[in-house]
C-alpha cells in the first residue's frame, strides 16, 4: 500500500508539498518529521489511473 505524506505549513495549516510513499517508508518519514518539529498529514494514496 502506499500513502501520501503532505507537509503542512506552520502557519495556517496549508499543504506546502507531498510525497507518496511505501508502507514501509512512512514510519522513517514521521520520524524526521517528528525530530524537527514538522506537521506532516497522512492519508492512503490513489491508485494510480490506468
Amino acid at each position: 500500500m502506499r500513502f501520501e505524506i503532505m507537509r503542512l505549513d506552520d502557519a495556517d495549516g496549508t499543504a506546502v508539498d507531498s510525497t507518496i510513499v511505501d508502507a514501509a517508508s512512512v514510519g522513517r518519514m514521521v520520524q524526521q518529521a517528528a525530530a524537527i518539529g514538522q506537521r506532516v498529514y497522512i492519508r492512503p494514496a490513489g491508485s494510480p489511473a490506468s
